[in-house]
């Protein structure tokens, strides 16, 4: 069972109360603390779209407008919430990696914060969207959301109009979908003290070096999934002859087929079954970024297939010591943030928010990632009593 369809009661309504005590410790007012609390339960319970209206009916029509403006319209700082919940998480469930992923949410309109029009290439057309990065938690059994980043694309900037309507921060400027990645990095795991585990990116519209040059600067071990054909360097004495001009990525491990060798990896298919033991040919290549000189620092280059492929399913660029190993090891965790976002961070609402202003955005997804988090800690305790017994 999906931990998203666990209802407020029992041991959910005992990890609801205990997380919302210490997220809403830095809110000063009782009835926002209170608000704060109506809010998640409310993306916990509501069946369907998690509207204001709709988690209102269920505690009474008035409740609606006070809903509305503790998160549209209140100014209680959603940072010091999210921070709240990273530590409360490394506390009770220390994350092994952390993980970036992207969201995208479809809108009709043109006048939610951020929307703008872009081609997808998983849909395969033209989609009218929302789209953010959001950094995960990954630990052996819970994985939770942390941070949000919007991203803002250039018409959202520079629209002076637009970007009053929607109250966007003066300081805001242009960035790119991987800027906004390491932006994100860098509000929470570097500026909260998280530990530095390894942090996994797969956005394809990111720059896999630059993505692990900004993460290592800021002192976190990265591995970047690679789509495309990314130029670099050969810089491994086990492909002499190679190193002398750019190769593409694919080029690279074609020029080092003979080096795949099978290695064991384990991979999560349900959030209901143990992962499951595989076998995969891998292959770790050193490498550099085009023009970094011999004292650049040393990447490698990692291709994942199966038995009877012809070529790697998978390209990463790392900088991890271990980096075939850290690659079979730490890529799961990106499986196991897709399959829970789809069990349990939709289920609670993340999507539904309707408003138009970028701190009512913000708001919204902080209190859906908590919600998440309920959701996920209470599924573990549950499992935990069932082994006990």
């Amino acid at each position: 069972m999906s931990a998203a369809l666990i209802q407020p009661e029992g041991v959910l309504g005992d990890a609801l109360e205990d997380l919302c005590t210490e997220l809403f410790a830095t809110l000063r007012r009782s009835d926002q603390r209170r608000r704060g609390m109506d809010y998640i339960q409310g993306l916990l319970s509501t069946r369907g779209r998690k509207s204001i209206r709709n988690m209102a009916a269920l505690k009474g029509s008035s409740t609606g407008q006070s809903l509305h403006h503790f998160i549209c319209s209140s100014t209680w700082d959603w940072i010091p919430v999210r921070r709240a919940l990273a530590e409360y998480l490394v506390r009770l469930a220390p994350p092994q990696a952390h993980v970036v992923r992207l969201l995208t949410i479809p809108k009709v309109g043109r006048h939610s914060v951020g929307v703008s029009r872009y081609f997808s290439v998983d849909e395969g057309q033209a989609l009218n969207a929302q789209r953010a990065v959001g950094v995960w938690g990954v630990s052996d059994t819970v994985t939770a959301p942390l941070n949000w980043r919007l991203y803002l694309p250039q018409v959202w900037i520079k629209d002076g109009l637009r970007r009053n309507q929607a109250s966007i921060p003066y300081e805001a400027e242009p960035e790119t979908l991987g800027d906004c990645a390491l932006t994100a990095c860098r509000e929470s795991l570097a500026a909260w003290g998280l530990p530095p585990q390894p942090v996994v990116v797969d956005i394809e519209e990111s720059d896999p070096v630059a993505t692990v040059r900004g993460l290592r600067a800021l002192g976190f071990p990265a591995l970047a999934r690679v789509h495309g054909e990314l130029p670099l360097t050969v810089h491994d004495p086990a492909l002499t002859g190679h190193g002398s001009h750019q190769l593409t990525a694919p080029e690279i491990m074609q020029a080092a087929r003979a080096q795949f060798r099978p290695m064991a990896r384990f991979e999560t298919v349900s959030g209901s079954l143990p992962a499951v033991r595989r076998t995969a040919l891998v292959a770790a290549v050193g490498v550099r970024e085009p023009g970094a000189g011999p004292g650049g620092a040393p990447l490698s280059l990692v291709g994942v297939g199966g038995p009877g492929r012809r070529g790697p399913a998978e390209l990463w660029l790392t900088d991890h010591p271990q980096p075939a190993a850290a690659v079979l090891r730490f890529s799961d965790c990106a499986r196991r943030v897709d399959r829970d976002f789809d069990e349990v961070t939709s289920q609670v609402g993340i999507r539904d928010y309707v408003g138009r202003s970028y701190s009512g955005w913000h708001r919204h997804t902080t209190l859906a990632s908590a919600a998440h988090t309920v959701s996920v800690l209470a599924a573990a305790a549950a499992s935990q009593a069932r082994q006990a017994s």
